[in-house]
């Protein structure tokens, strides 16, 4: 049985189950997972796991199931993730990416060696939910135990709070840790994780991509405070995804391995996360959505992290309170379990996070006007990447322009804009 309304706030795709995803399904998941043969479900009812604008890259459903066995009723909350069937924009997105196998292979290989890693050490770190059921064919679908069950939460209606952005850098860093040691003992298990962000297959084809600076140049040109910026950025204007691919791949393709390459989230970003409280204290943060998971310098998660992660406030407070604490945490934990490679070192981090530069670019041209967007939780954000003119004027709204201006007032302090 269906139960889910016809809400604005969610996705219309999530809003009706597909056909397939019925009690005989679920009843082979839960009596295979539970070894129950005998297991049968009695009751079914299907809602939208997320609000608009929390993921993109599937489809995803909260399934609540009462079920029997000889020791009697049961009932379970799960959290399922698929492919979108309906032919759209999102379909033609990711259709011909390899998200669910990269996850797939994260749940089911890599991030267990690295809670064993890390548990080794006596470091009882959780990096995911539990899966309990994992498929590429017929169909690609991953089905997690609900963490909604256990407290675990999605921060909706208020910013997150120093500690948990603490909290979420804290788990980044001891997965960092753990993948670099990964890579000194069986860097095999991690060599096919080599699709990011930029690898999507259609990601250079989206208009969003192609309108992001040159919407971002004419918020320069009117407003007086920033047009000091106009002519840096009207000059890589012309070929600045070039660019900024070339960045990209110039660092995907060094085969230096170092201690500053490591299996990089990928989509580090406020609705990645849940968090735990426990009578009143903070308990735990958990990291979620592994579908673009890579290698490449670990610089890359804190860049993403930055414009994606903190807050606005957060980014002029605490900005490099945030970077130095990941770094305590990340040394730390390489001690920690054993880690026998060269150290890294705080300036060489520092060092590193400069060889973004285009990286940043794009998200304070592309991404961060929508970002502002999604801040009021009714915005479809399929939507959004598709209508141009609705996009441009995210650029216009007085959170994200000064945004702007502390954030490239920071980066000319840093000497980006002195040479092109």
């Amino acid at each position: 049985m269906s139960e889910c309304a016809d809400n604005i706030a969610y996705n219309k795709d999530e809003l009706v189950p597909p056909g397939w995803l019925d009690k005989n399904f679920i009843t082979d998941v839960l009596s295979k997972h539970e070894k129950a043969p005998e297991l049968q479900v009695t009751d079914l009812r299907f809602s939208p796991a997320c609000l608009k604008g929390e993921h993109y890259a599937s489809i995803m459903f909260r399934a609540k199931a009462k079920y029997l066995k000889e020791k009697g009723d049961f009932e379970k909350s799960l959290i399922i993730k698929t492919m979108p069937e309906e032919e759209g924009h999102k379909k033609d997105l990711i259709g011909s990416s390899p998200l669910f196998e990269t996850e797939v292979g994260m749940y089911s290989k890599v991030l267990p060696e690295f809670e064993r890693i890390l548990r080794q050490a006596g470091a009882h770190t959780k990096l995911c939910a539990d899966c309990i059921y994992h498929s590429l064919e017929p169909r690609k679908i991953l089905i997690f135990e609900d963490l909604k069950e256990t407290g675990f939460f999605v921060l909706r209606n208020r910013e997150a709070s120093k500690e948990e952005v603490d909290r979420a850098y804290f788990k980044l860093a001891k997965w960092h840790a753990a993948s670099l040691k990964v890579q000194e003992e069986k860097p095999e298990l991690l060599k096919e994780y080599t699709h990011g962000l930029l690898e999507m297959p259609q990601i250079m084809q989206e208009s969003f991509m192609k309108t992001g600076m040159p919407y971002f140049v004419e918020l320069l040109s009117n407003d007086p405070e920033l047009i000091k910026y106009k002519a840096y950025f009207e000059q890589i204007k012309p070929d600045f995804l070039e660019r900024l691919k070339g960045e990209w791949k110039g660092l995907r393709d060094n085969p230096e391995v170092d201690q500053y390459r490591v299996l990089c989230h990928g989509d580090l970003h406020l609705r990645n996360m849940m968090f735990q409280y426990e009578k009143g204290s903070f308990k735990d943060c958990m990291l979620l959505d592994f579908q673009i998971s890579h290698l490449f310098p670990l610089t890359s998660d804190l860049v993403y992290s930055i414009y994606m992660l903190m807050e606005p406030e957060h980014r002029w407070k605490f900005w490099d309170d945030f970077i130095d604490y990941y770094f305590f945490v990340f040394r730390n934990t390489l001690e920690e379990i054993g880690y026998k490679g060269e150290m890294p070192t705080e300036d060489g981090l520092w060092e590193r996070l400069r060889q973004h530069k285009y990286y940043e670019y794009f998200f304070i041209t592309t991404f961060l006007p929508l970002m502002w967007a999604l801040r009021e939780t009714s915005v479809d954000f399929g939507e959004l990447l598709q209508d141009d003119e609705r996009r441009r004027k995210c650029y216009y709204s007085e959170g994200y322009i000064k945004d702007v201006k502390k954030i490239l007032f920071r980066l000319d302090l840093y000497g980006y804009f002195s040479d092109v």
